[in-house]
């Protein structure tokens, strides 16, 4: 192939890309204005905006009667725990300083 016919063969998909992309461009233009990218959000009238309101206040007023009604129960530290007796809590500090002490000397 001569460098003629590899220009001409270029320039002839140089026409059908731009020819799709005017095609796209004119049915991007359809669909209507642009906003910065986003959609027109739905407003809300005031009416139904106050009747929302009433009833999320008496939905969370019925809540906070119930005893316990908004939490959920966790699965680990359900029940309150005891405090620890100074005997554990000596035994613990103990193995701790141990614990410090190896990773400053493997350090």
């Amino acid at each position: 192939m001569n460098l003629e016919s590899i220009l001409d063969e270029l320039r002839s998909q140089r026409t059908r890309i731009d020819l799709a992309i005017a095609a796209l461009q004119g049915t991007a233009n359809n669909r209507g204005p642009a906003r910065n990218g986003r959609m027109k959000r739905r407003q809300m009238s005031a009416a139904a905006r106050a009747r929302i309101g009433t009833a999320k206040k008496a939905w969370w007023a019925k809540q906070k009667r119930k005893p316990g009604a908004g939490r959920k129960p966790t699965l680990i530290h359900s029940a309150k725990r005891k405090p620890m007796s100074p005997a554990a809590r000596k035994k613990l500090s103990a193995l701790m300083r141990a614990r410090w002490a190896a990773s400053k000397k493997a350090a």
